[in-house]
Parts: C-alpha cells; sequence; structure tokens
C-alpha cells in the first residue's frame, strides 16, 4: 500500500503508538496516509480504536513476523 509518511513505533509500548500517531497525523494534510509500524501487540486494537473514535479513515494492517504495519487516512 503506498502511503505519504512513516511512523517507527516499534518498540514502544500502548499508549505510545497511537499518542505518536495522533500527533504525526495532525501535521498531515486530509487525504495523506500514515504508515505506522509497532510491535505492541494491543496495537491491534488500539489503532483501530483510535481511528473511529477521531474520525480517521483505518484502511488495514498487515503483519509481517513481530512487526505489524497500519495503514491510516486524515480525513
Amino acid at each position: 500500500m503506498e502511503f505519504d509518511d512513516d511512523l517507527d513505533a516499534i518498540g514502544l509500548l500502548c499508549p505510545l503508538p497511537v499518542l505518536k500517531a495522533r500527533k504525526r497525523l495532525k501535521g498531515m494534510a486530509p487525504g495523506q496516509v500514515l504508515r505506522l509500524v509497532a510491535t505492541d501487540p494491543a496495537a491491534v486494537i488500539d489503532v483501530p480504536h483510535f481511528c473511529v473514535e477521531q474520525g480517521y479513515d483505518f484502511l488495514g494492517h498487515r503483519a509481517e513476523g513481530e512487526v505489524t504495519q497500519y495503514f491510516i487516512r486524515r480525513t
């Protein structure tokens, strides 16, 4: 999937991946896509929930070993 910005949250635990994503998304233009890369197992629940609460489009995730990529579109 194509993305406009990349955020490495590997090794960070809840709630830091979501907090860093929120800060990064605020600086992005509407329609741009953020790729968040994280190892926190709770992120698989936290990231989609965050998107629903904040009104962002959760485009999906892709797991590769211990690392999961999350794709979020700023609305």
